[in-house]
């Protein structure tokens, strides 16, 4: 039996966070990963590997369309599987720094899968003739997620895949299906429709990503379109038909849609299945999510749970902040107030790409604040004339009386980093107004300067 003051299950972002902010705060605390090396899901099988996948997709692209390498692409052009190997030496550097972390900080690593014995006592079993049994006062569980895969679907056809599985995929697919038209399963259809694949997106409601302000939303589905992308509404899959050089998606509407491959993207389940919760008295949801409160405690107020396991936001960079926020809180439980998502952005990794924080136009509506719009169009920035670059925009709500930025949308190349101009601003009581845009310098040329030209077309609304 060994003893620390923190045990943290898992190595993804939300386990990264915890581990990293106890070990600075000089508490005694040991890592458990399932999996041979550190990074988690988020590293080794979601977002490390799908978005090296999608920016050598991007430069493949940019090559086709750039006269002066057009001829090259043309007589060299690489195939699905070669283009992901190309991701590998990112996740191999992702993990070789993350492993530095833990051990600069003299973090332990313990490889296996734990279970708790009790409610302070975890058993690893790692492989050997009896499980490894560490005790803790506080437990941060940070287990990630995994694609929720309906029971009456076979997703051991080679056919068949799921967000995890396609990065495995070793065919270079003429036509793809997508089951789920939330943020993976749009990132996807971005990506194989600049592979040159038919990509049909099978969306169950009425439109793309209702989550997003509606003008980008509606921005994305054009330019999805524009593609070659068919994109079905408001359709459920009634059966899937894997064959043995194709498969088929029945949808409930009596449609049948054929292709090369399915991609499966409509959920996620919680990895919480196998870590004895239930004698705990610790609730998970129908898919396998752990119930916390606004502190990320679970029914056992020293057991935390953060990141995908517990549900939404499921984005890595809120992940890491609960992660942070729960060993604060153990440490400081009298002065740690709850966590806000309000100013964690939004990333959605299309092509080009969306990134968002604060307020929507229909949640201002709907509140009933006063409000106006500022809008700039990157076709009439010179540095995206310059980069080709000229499909999206920049979006700036703000308070039609105070001026105060209560929203920042943007779709287009670097969006998402972008974004993080207009996320400062809302974020500083003292600079949260329009004219912060206006008064300050921008380098020209650049794609920041769309704030300027998004905060003066805001002005001139204002009656």
């Amino acid at each position: 039996m060994q003893d620390f003051d923190v045990v943290v299950l898992g190595s993804g972002p939300a386990g990264e966070g915890a581990a990293m902010m106890a070990a600075k705060n000089h508490l005694r605390v040991a890592l458990v990963e399932r999996q041979s090396e550190v990074g988690g899901g988020c590293t080794h099988w979601g977002t490390i590997p799908s978005k090296a996948l999608r920016h050598a997709v991007k430069t493949l692209n940019d090559l086709r369309h750039n006269p002066l390498l057009r001829d090259f692409h043309a007589a060299n052009p690489p195939q699905y599987p070669q283009i992901l190997a190309s991701a590998d030496k990112v996740v191999n550097a992702q993990v070789a720094s993350r492993r530095r972390f833990y051990e600069r900080n003299r973090v332990p690593v313990f490889e296996g899968r734990a279970r708790f014995a009790d409610a302070q006592v975890v058993e690893i079993d790692g492989g050997g003739e009896s499980p490894l049994r560490l005790r803790a006062a506080h437990f941060v569980i940070a287990t990630g997620s995994r694609p929720y895969h309906p029971p009456e679907l076979d997703f051991s056809h080679p056919r068949v895949r799921d967000s995890d599985s396609i990065l495995r995929y070793d065919q270079h697919p003429f036509s793809v299906t997508i089951y789920g038209a939330g943020i993976i399963g749009c990132e996807y259809a971005s990506i194989f429709l600049n592979l040159g694949a038919k990509v049909t997106l099978v969306n169950t409601q009425e439109r793309l990503l209702s989550f997003l302000d509606e003008e980008i939303a509606e921005a994305l589905s054009y330019h999805l379109r524009e593609q070659g992308c068919i994109i079905r509404h408001e359709e459920a899959y009634a059966s899937v038909e894997p064959r043995e050089r194709d498969v088929v998606l029945h949808l409930q509407s009596g449609r049948k849609i054929k292709s090369d491959v399915l991609l499966w993207a409509n959920g996620r389940s919680g990895n919480a299945d196998d870590l004895g919760l239930q004698a705990l008295g610790i609730a998970r949801n129908s898919r396998g999510q752990i119930a916390v409160d606004d502190c990320f405690r679970t029914a056992q107020p020293h057991i935390y749970a953060v990141g995908d396991v517990i549900g939404p936001p499921a984005l890595a960079s809120a992940a890491y902040v609960q992660g942070r926020f729960a060993v604060q809180h153990l440490l400081q439980p009298e002065s740690s107030s709850s966590v806000s998502l309000e100013m964690i952005p939004s990333g959605i990794y299309t092509l080009p790409e969306i990134s968002s924080v604060g307020k929507t136009e229909r949640e201002l509506r709907d509140a009933g604040v006063p409000f106006e719009v500022g809008h700039s169009a990157f076709k009439s920035l010179a540095r995206a004339q310059m980069t080709g670059e000229t499909v999206g925009m920049l979006k700036l709500l703000f308070h039609a009386e105070t001026l105060e930025v209560l929203g920042v949308h943007c779709f287009g190349d670097r969006a998402s980093e972008i974004v993080h101009i207009g996320q400062t601003v809302m974020a500083s009581a003292e600079l949260n107004n329009l004219r912060y845009f206006i008064n300050t310098t921008f380098n020209y040329p650049t794609m920041a300067e769309a704030y300027r030209v998004a905060a003066h077309n805001g002005l001139n609304r204002l009656a």
